[in-house]
């Protein structure tokens, strides 16, 4: 336990000054969240002041396109240092930010997802209905995945993962070169229907404090995080 605390506080530092060299400016805070295959990153705090000007002119797809620039050669340098730390070799890599309150999350999934079976065996209060819930919201914008799994990550992190969304006509404007685009609409859409949807908190029984979304088209697959307040 000593250990794994030690490589989460390693790989928040790490990080940190990787934002910091980047932006000018890291979060205030990072907290590293490990369960294999998952390895869960969430950033409060996080606004440069070339940012918060950005944000003030409405100029949100300006910010969002500069990090997705800088995200593309962080990326690599994250995933070698968690090999390195953690032991983790990751495959896939996502991250969101809420910029309503200036936080952040990356999402690590290692190649050897061997963990898998026993995480999707595992009970929380409200799972079932929750995970109907998520299939509801993905029906109302595109169709029902073909498989939808969560883990609780701890106490505050619920990673939910869908295999199998893509319709066909998102296929062929991914085939088309149309990615980012897509990724941009898929996330504004689903986003609004997961911020504006009353009934996880009643479900869960806790406060939703941060819920973020990502998308891999290569694998079909899509992530969401939702950060809860600790129980009680």
């Amino acid at each position: 336990m000593e250990h794994e605390k030690q490589v989460q506080l390693e790989l928040a530092s790490h990080i940190g000054r990787l934002l910091r060299e980047a932006f000018g400016k890291g979060p205030q805070s990072i907290h590293v969240s490990i369960r294999r295959p998952f390895v869960v990153v969430y950033l409060r705090s996080f606004l440069s002041q070339t940012e918060k000007i950005l944000l003030e002119q409405d100029q949100v797809f300006s910010m969002q396109n500069t990090r997705d620039l800088v995200m593309k050669t962080l990326i690599p340098e994250i995933k070698a240092f968690t090999s390195l730390i953690a032991g983790m070799h990751l495959r896939q890599f996502y991250y969101d930010w809420g910029l309503h309150n200036h936080s952040g999350v990356f999402v690590g999934i290692e190649a050897d997802e061997g963990n898998l079976e026993a995480i999707k065996r595992e009970h929380y209060p409200g799972k079932d209905e929750f995970l109907q819930e998520i299939r509801s919201i993905s029906e109302m914008v595109q169709k029902v995945p073909e498989e939808s799994y969560s883990c609780m990550v701890n106490d505050r992190t619920l990673v939910v993962v869908r295999n199998g969304i893509l319709i066909n006509i998102e296929k062929e404007l991914i085939r088309l070169g149309y990615e980012e685009n897509l990724k941009l609409a898929k996330r504004n859409l689903e986003k609004r229907h997961l911020h504006n949807n009353n009934h996880f908190q009643r479900i869960l029984h806790r406060h939703i404090v941060d819920v973020f979304a990502d998308w891999d088209f290569h694998y079909d697959r899509s992530v969401f995080v939702f950060m809860l307040q600790p129980g009680q």
